[in-house]
């Protein structure tokens, strides 16, 4: 049975569901929204007393604290929070994660926020997000013999469920020494490379040595921010014109890259409601239309988005959006001449940092009011001098005063997600961000 759904989610996505109009798929989200709506009445304590007195625009924003907190009334197939939690939990320490509730498969999410996360998805939900993925990675003209390399915190059955000799997974545990899993890798010559952008870096610096000779079909980057940097990096040595992105959390699979590298929302599962930040960026809030053991209904994800302003080339109609540059958490506060605080949303740190010479990785931290912590991996002596410049640029540039910048040996955590850009402090402005 759970094949056949696979093959039946992967046919609808891949041939059967074009649309291709703004007009089909807002039809398509209504009607799915409708049925959600009914289903959550019925279904979820938490969501069938919020809509006894009101309708879906009225129910309020939910975040990671708030899913945690009211699991066992939001989830409608009678999981309990500690017991899950504690499998979710035991599978983390001892790295096996083959152990299910039930049908159920459940895991952790450390995101990029700081807040341990728990999901819960049905073996049918399961099954329709493989076939979904696997519509939408797997390489037009060819659909059998992939290999997949899956580099992952967590290994999970959600993974490894579709695994056949049409397409087979293999999993490479982000917590295992990275000599031993390039090795691996080469061996296992995959056709499609999944990994956060960290790992594929790693990779990409194992090609250059020679040490990695395999030219994958597809990379994708995922759970990580991907820096143009890392677009040129990896693409140059693993031979790629395109480097794709999965946009996938545990609040469900939201976007992709089309063939032309331009990432798509998945609209056609996905309801989002955007809450702007400025001119051009938004954080996302998401109903996952079709996800029912663990209901995702209006979450802010806290994601910053940044809005693309030409259509897709590839003509389709779902949503393009320019880049997904990392956490609103992360938007760092400079100090403006009349002592205001002036928003820098990460991806500006970064564009800067294009421009610098002498490192390889960096980490820039916002450590107090006026005070910045930047990690170098220091090729030489132009680092320091060099990234000091660019800060200086972009605070002239937004018209602030540029913090003081104290330099650390870069250090990295390959445990946890990567993030470049991050504020660690947090001040009496920070209701003006």
């Amino acid at each position: 049975m759970g094949r056949l759904r696979i093959l039946a989610e992967f046919a609808a996505v891949r041939w059967l569901r074009p649309l291709r109009s703004r007009a089909a798929i807002e039809r398509r989200q209504r009607r799915l929204l409708r049925a959600h709506l009914r289903f959550l009445r019925r279904k979820s304590p938490h969501f069938g007393e919020l809509l006894a007195s009101g309708g879906f625009a009225e129910l309020p924003l939910m975040d990671k604290s708030m899913m945690m907190g009211a699991f066992d009334r939001i989830n409608t197939v009678g999981v309990h929070r500690d017991e899950a939690l504690s499998l979710a939990i035991a599978n983390e320490r001892s790295r096996e994660f083959d152990a299910d509730l039930g049908s159920h498969s459940v895991g952790l999410s450390s995101g990029t926020s700081g807040h341990r996360g728990l999901f819960v998805v049905s073996s049918a939900e399961r099954d329709a997000w493989v076939g979904t993925v696997l519509a939408r990675t797997l390489p037009r003209g060819r659909l059998l013999g992939h290999r997949i390399a899956l580099f992952l915190r967590a290994d999970n059955s959600l993974y490894e469920s579709v695994g056949s000799r049409a397409v087979s997974f293999s999993y490479f545990d982000v917590y295992a020494d990275m000599t031993e899993n390039i090795e691996r890798l080469r061996r296992y010559r995959p056709t499609l490379l999944v990994a956060p952008p960290s790992v594929l870096r790693m990779i990409a610096r194992a090609a250059d040595d020679g040490r990695f000779d395999v030219i994958p079909q597809k990379v994708y980057a995922v759970a990580e921010v991907l820096e143009i940097a890392d677009v040129q990096r990896i693409a140059a040595s693993l031979h790629q014109t395109v480097v794709h992105q999965l946009y996938q959390c545990t609040e469900g699979f939201l976007a992709h890259t089309c063939e032309r590298g331009v990432i798509h929302l998945n609209e056609d599962a996905i309801l989002f409601e955007r809450e702007p930040l400025d001119d051009e960026r938004f954080t996302p809030i998401v109903t996952d239309l079709r996800r029912r053991a663990q209901p995702i209904v209006r979450y802010r994800l806290g994601d910053v988005l940044r809005t693309r302003t030409e259509p897709c080339a590839c003509g389709s109609a779902l949503t393009a959006i320019e880049r997904i540059e990392g956490r609103e958490g992360d938007t760092l506060a400079f100090r403006g001449p009349d002592g205001s605080t002036v928003p820098v949303f990460a991806d500006l740190v970064a564009r800067a940092l294009l421009y610098a010479d002498g490192f390889d990785e960096y980490r820039v931290v916002q450590t107090g009011a006026n005070l910045l912590e930047v990690g170098l991996d220091v090729r030489d002596a132009r680092a320091r001098e060099s990234v000091r410049a660019e800060l200086r640029t972009l605070a002239d540039r937004l018209g602030c005063e540029t913090p003081e910048i104290i330099f650390v040996p870069y250090a990295h955590d390959g445990s946890v997600k990567l993030r470049r850009v991050v504020r660690a402090w947090r001040g009496d402005g920070d209701e003006e961000l």
